[in-house]
């Protein structure tokens, strides 16, 4: 009875709950859009479309961009009739009516084709003229503009304009957020270049874009402590036959040249382009060390004399809608001169002064070849690439080294010569389980080896201190990574997200054989060899169209350089020399980072924090030379160090205050704290023993910030005018701390030519204040600065030629590089 009475009381009660919820049923308000945009022509996906709302009468109610498939998802459509627009820069504009009601809540376009419009050339080539910076979920975009280029003629030029990025105008290093741990490509390759000469053989006129990838997943190889930056080259991508060409000179006391040409030509189902960029320079720099000790200096005058030719040759061949075969060819040729005098001045015992002048030459040539094939798979959106490139290296050094005044070493001359061949295998498998939801699976191998091969004419001291002749070294190194990656990513309304995990077992073989003139021989062999794995995660969170929360999480490893373990001299000076270090052993980061990015009505911010936890840090270091305590040389070389850590803010912004004045500024500080050995001399020069050298476990705090920001202005239709200012405060390490630096650009520039053309003009340094200066206290007290030609001035002509339609093709961009060591101090 009571089982009846219940039952009878639940029907009343859900029959009363049904009529209410009728009564109570709200009016249908809003409704949701989804698709696909591809192109038409070649039916892939088309990111960043915009896709707008409005009313019939045409004001905008609403609108989205497509992510990187192509896809888009909206919500909150009004009832009623609306207009949806496809928009996209160069394509036809695709409208639709819709009709949201009760019965027709969610509608799904499908897949919408869009076609290319035969008169948008000119409106794509006006967006170049400003530079533009874009935060996308695991890197920053920067699209190099007509602005950016008139800063100097090589990428090396151009990166300090980059939020978070520095390079040590001495000697080229590239940092990124304070760490020189930072991976360089070009167009998602690697380079068997060193990264300071590979940023200054690269024209400015020659880059579409560069890519800051602080965070990346395990899609991507795990080299670069702080991450990867991508330079990605110009590829003409137009219909027809067309081009564009660049001239620019550099000059303050010296000329320095660069200019380039790409021209491309597609038709039907073939796509050939090609570029060519050269910079032919003469700089000057100089630097002094003084050591309050002993009232002594070391004075450096340097001047080099650089040729650097780059080409670049490559073909696309869509044989149908599935089947697409890639391959192109990067050619790097470099004729260096350098020369200069090193002076060690005793100014209380000038009968110690040694002089050395040295000359050098450098001739360097690197090729790549790559080769790409893509299969469309029978299901949307699901496909298999195969890649394969091949790069190779070979340079020839030789160096003429001469000395007087109180000095033991006789004039001698040096001869390296360097063999450098890597081979890349990917093999990528794309699998979009659904609408929301995709699988990514890959495998790699990568081959390295590298042999350098060492000979001398000199005299050199031993471990026990006794002159002999400079033995012959050949230093030969191999390295083969094995790795295997997936990811998963999903997306809900608002919410994303990606997991991932990459897996690599690395063989590390190294051979230092050092030959005596006695034809005795002595092996130093290392081996290393280790498996790791290499999680990744990503969180985005986008409550609404203005706002977007990013979150992510990956592990990283910095293998050490070719200049960091070669054993080989570098370099050497009267009071210092350069080596590498062939036990060196890889460092491990694992790094988190959060995002928040807000589109502004003229503009976007986006603020971020991170941290990293670092393991067996690679550090540069400067030792007390143990054959010879009394004269104060020193040996610099690289060192793994204790654990550590670090953390930083940083902020960037897009912003237009008026529709003449557009601005790119950027703020980053960050804190690390170092452990590490040092060494300092406990007695005065003169009278010190080995027993007076003292090693000390320091721990340093650093704190350091730079700030940055890029005006340009809209004089008229025809004339802008551009202003740059960077600021970057003072930064500590193990052993020095440089003191703070500024500088502000100006520049202007005119087109013509119904904006084919353009003609700029820019002053850099204007106020003369760049150089780079530090004070020391291990293991001597020493302080020091560095000049360059900073105060220059830039003409550049630009000019583009040929017409038809414009095309986009995306290609597939992968992380791989060496990091290169050395540098001067």
């Amino acid at each position: 009875m009571k089982k009846i009475i219940f039952l009878c009381l639940l029907l009343v009660t859900t029959l009363v709950q049904a009529q209410t919820s009728v009564k109570q049923l709200p009016t249908f308000k809003t409704g949701i859009i989804t698709g696909t945009v591809l192109d038409g022509v070649f039916n892939e996906p088309l990111p960043y479309v915009n896709i707008v709302i409005r009313e019939l009468s045409g004001k905008i109610i609403t609108g989205s961009i497509t992510k990187d498939d192509g896809t888009f998802y909206m919500e909150n459509i009004p009832e009623g009739t609306t207009n949806v627009s496809i928009e996209y820069l160069g394509y036809k504009t695709v409208s639709r009516e819709i009709t949201i009601d009760k019965k027709n809540s969610k509608i799904d376009f499908g897949e919408i084709k869009i076609y290319e419009a035969a008169t948008s050339l000119d409106e794509v080539e006006l967006t170049g003229e400003v530079s533009t910076i874009q935060q996308k979920v695991d890197r920053k975009v920067i699209t190099v503009g007509k602005d950016l280029t008139t800063s100097g003629p090589t990428a090396s030029d151009i990166m300090n304009n980059l939020p978070s990025v520095s390079v040590d105008s001495q000697s080229g290093a590239i940092s990124l957020r304070g760490n020189a741990n930072v991976r360089v490509m070009v167009d998602g390759k690697l380079s068997n270049i060193p990264a300071a000469q590979l940023l200054k053989q690269i024209p400015s006129t020659s880059i579409k874009s560069i890519e800051l990838i602080t965070n990346p997943s395990a899609k991507y190889n795990p080299e670069g402590m702080s991450g990867l930056i991508n330079i990605i080259l110009k590829k003409n991508i137009k219909i027809g036959f067309n081009g564009n060409i660049n001239l620019g000179l550099n000059y303050q006391d010296n000329a320095k040249f660069n200019s380039s040409i790409d021209m491309n030509y597609r038709n039907g189902k073939l796509n050939f382009y090609g570029n060519y960029g050269n910079n032919i320079s003469k700089n000057d720099n100089s630097g002094l060390i003084s050591r309050l000790a002993n009232n002594s200096e070391q004075a450096f005058a340097f001047k080099d004399n650089n040729k650097n030719h780059l080409f670049k040759a490559g073909v696309d061949f869509y044989l149908n809608d599935k089947n697409t075969i890639s391959f192109f060819t990067n050619q790097n040729i470099t004729d260096a001169k350098n020369g200069g005098t090193t002076d060690a001045l005793f100014y209380d015992m000038p009968s110690l002064n040694q002089y050395q002048v040295f000359d050098s030459k450098n001739d360097n040539n690197s090729s790549q070849y790559n080769f790409d094939y893509k299969l469309e798979l029978a299901k949307e959106g699901s496909n298999i690439e195969l890649e394969v490139d091949y790069n190779v290296f070979d340079q020839q050094e030789d160096a003429d080294f001469r000395f007087s005044g109180n000095t033991d070493l006789n004039n001698y001359l040096d001869f390296v010569t360097t063999d450098r061949d890597r081979t890349t295998i990917n093999l990528d498998y794309v699998n979009p389980l659904s609408d929301s939801a995709k699988l990514e699976l890959g495998v790699q191998a990568r081959l390295f080896n590298t042999n350098i091969d060492y000979n001398s004419t000199g005299i050199s001291l031993n471990n026990m201190g006794v002159f002999r002749p400079t033995p012959s070294t050949v230093f030969d190194y191999s390295r083969d990574i094995y790795s295997a990656y997936a990811t998963y990513g999903k997306t809900f309304e608002k919410w994303t997200y990606q997991i991932g995990l990459r897996a690599e077992n690395v063989k590390v073989n190294a051979d230092a054989l050092s030959t005596e003139a006695t034809n005795e021989t002595d092996l130093i062999a290392f081996d290393n060899d280790y498996f790791q794995v290499y999680p990744s995660a990503f969180f985005t969170y986008s409550p609404s169209e203005k706002n977007a929360y990013q979150l992510s999480f990956s592990r990283r490893v910095d293998r050490p350089g070719i200049g960091q373990i070669n054993p080989i001299r570098e370099w050497s000076t009267p009071l210092i020399s350069s080596f590498g270090n062939q036990n060196l052993e890889p460092q491990f980061t694992n790094s988190i980072e959060l995002n928040y990015t807000r589109q502004l009505k003229a503009g976007s911010v986006t603020a971020g924090v991170f941290y990293r936890a670092i393991q067996d840090e690679i550090n540069q270091g400067i030792t007390i030379d143990r054959t010879d305590v009394t004269s104060g040389r020193q040996i610099l070389t690289h060192n793994n160090y204790d654990d550590t850590s670090a953390y930083g803010l940083e902020l960037s912004s897009n912003y237009r205050p008026t529709k003449w004045w557009s601005l790119n500024a950027s703020f980053d500080a960050y804190m690390q704290t170092q452990k590490g050995i040092t060494e300092i001399l406990d007695a005065p020069l003169e009278t010190a023993t080995l027993n007076d050298i003292q090693t000390n476990v320091v721990e340093v705090d650093n704190f350091a910030y730079n700030f940055r920001v890029f005006n340009n202005f809209k004089v008229t239709k025809k004339i802008s005018l551009s202003a740059f200012a960077f600021y970057r405060g003072s930064a500590e390490d193990l052993q020095f701390k440089s003191e703070p630096m500024y500088f502000v650009n100006l520049g202007a520039r005119h087109d013509f030519a119904d904006g084919k053309g353009s003609f700029s003009l820019n002053f850099n340094d204007v106020f003369g204040t760049q150089e780079f200066g530090f004070t020391g206290n291990r293991p001597y007290k020493q302080v020091g600065t560095f000049n360059w030609e900073s105060q220059t001035i830039f003409a550049g002509l630009s000019y583009r030629f040929g017409g038809e339609k414009y095309q986009a093709k995306s290609r597939k961009n992968r992380d791989n590089n060496e990091k290169s060591g050395g540098g001067f101090l």
